[in-house]
């Protein structure tokens, strides 16, 4: 296992594959990429926003800057499973990446306001910034199962697939397991290159011999499109009605 890379600066590009299309793309992919050092995991994020959903809210409608905050783990074995707290940005089309190591216990303790933060430093202190300024508590847990791959002439350029995307917004702990509701029917996987310049032109001729373009396709988006946002409404009217 190489050093864990605790900052990223990158595009990201995400498609949406039928099962059959997944399985016709790696045929073309074979000669170009091989497995890296995480090649299979099981990956469960915990979102945070606040009440109202701003957070997500603000994100699709594809402003130029937007952020998020999540707990992240692979292959999560419990409450004191390896984690990271991650602050994810984004700015003109980059992916910037600062995240702190730390239990899952320690990261829900520490956002939750009940503990102070494991280390001080810039990473620590930026997301305590957000903490402030958008008091936000744990949403959604979304889990898939991920392969991830390499390109051969560049190690920096990444390939994952995720399958059986899921979800669910009660127990929003890892040592509740990965398990919820399927997000993508029929079997679909989501694609993400991560790249950290231009597309080399082998990928972008076998993209382009696919028909695959690029979506905006968001987990968390999608989740709260479909699922959250019509709890929220249903809750927020009710509120409402109170009042009157």
């Amino acid at each position: 296992m190489g050093e864990t890379k605790l900052t990223f600066k990158r595009y990201e590009k995400k498609y949406l594959l039928t099962a059959e299309g997944y399985v016709r793309l790696m045929e073309k992919l074979a000669d170009y990429i091989e497995p890296d050092e995480y090649h299979r995991s099981t990956v469960c994020s915990i979102y945070y926003d606040g009440d109202d959903f701003h957070l997500i809210r603000h994100s699709i409608d594809a402003p130029i800057y937007k952020e998020k905050l999540r707990v992240r783990s692979y292959n999560p074995d419990g409450a004191d499973c390896e984690s990271f707290v991650e602050l994810k940005k984004k700015y003109k089309g980059i992916v910037y990446k600062r995240r702190v190591v730390m239990t899952g216990r320690q990261a829900e303790a520490w956002l939750s306001g009940a503990a102070e933060p494991p280390e001080d430093s810039q990473m620590t202190r930026e997301i305590q910034w957000f903490l402030r300024e958008n008091r936000p508590s744990p949403k959604v847990l979304i889990a898939c199962e991920r392969t991830s791959w390499r390109s051969r002439e560049d190690p920096e350029l990444r390939i994952t697939f995720d399958e059986r995307i899921r979800w669910r917004e009660k127990e929003l702990s890892f040592a509740a397991g990965s398990g919820g509701e399927l997000l993508l029917p029929n079997g679909e996987a989501l694609m993400e290159l991560k790249i950290p310049g231009a597309a080399p032109l082998w990928l972008a001729h076998l993209l382009s011999e696919q028909a695959l373009f690029p979506t905006s396709f968001s987990k968390y988006g999608v989740c709260y499109k479909n699922h959250l946002l019509q709890e929220y409404m249903q809750e927020y009217i009710k509120g409402e009605m109170i009042c009157v």
